[in-house]
């Protein structure tokens, strides 16, 4: 008995760092998000530029490789145009631009967003928007939250008004 214990003395785990192990040899290069300054939109500027105003980065749909989120608008110059949401993945292969495979937030609800994050596969953002056409475009005066996740096959959009459903 008093072996064991004095082998159980000599055999102590090796000292505690708080270091997080990185990735084992079968993990193979982490993939890089898509760039979203490099990607074409289907957002029609009548002429003038886009703007990325945010972006957010994770695995949305679980295979292992990173989507981008943007939030994408006109460039007009003045005033806040609406905003569109975008998912974009990378395609495979050397000099491949990123493309986007779906629209979270289409420009014609005529909303802005703010605070877009991904987290545990769920995109989030809070969305800016107005209650009736009389309302002056520089002051909104309806705020959501909204969720969208990846459920079978497809993004599911869950919104939730904001206090009280004015901003």
């Amino acid at each position: 008995m008093a072996a064991v214990i004095a082998g159980a003395g000599l055999l102590q785990p090796g000292r505690a760092t708080g270091a997080t192990p990185g990735p084992g040899p079968s993990s193979g290069p982490q993939a890089a998000a898509p760039d979203a300054q490099a990607a074409p939109y289907p957002l029609d500027c009548k002429g003038a530029a886009h703007t990325v105003t945010a972006t957010a980065e994770g695995d949305l749909d679980g295979d292992g490789r990173p989507e981008t989120v943007a939030a994408v608008r006109c460039d007009a110059g003045s005033g806040t145009p609406p905003h569109a949401i975008y998912v974009l993945t990378q395609q495979a292969g050397p000099g491949a631009t990123p493309r986007v495979v779906a629209t979270l937030l289409d420009p014609a609800r005529r909303q802005t967003a703010t605070d877009l994050t991904v987290r545990d596969r769920t995109v989030t953002a809070n969305l800016l928007g107005y209650s009736s056409p009389a309302v002056p475009r520089y002051s909104p005066d309806v705020k959501q939250f909204a969720k969208w996740r990846w459920t079978g096959g497809k993004f599911r959009q869950e919104l939730t008004d904001s206090t009280a459903g004015r901003v």
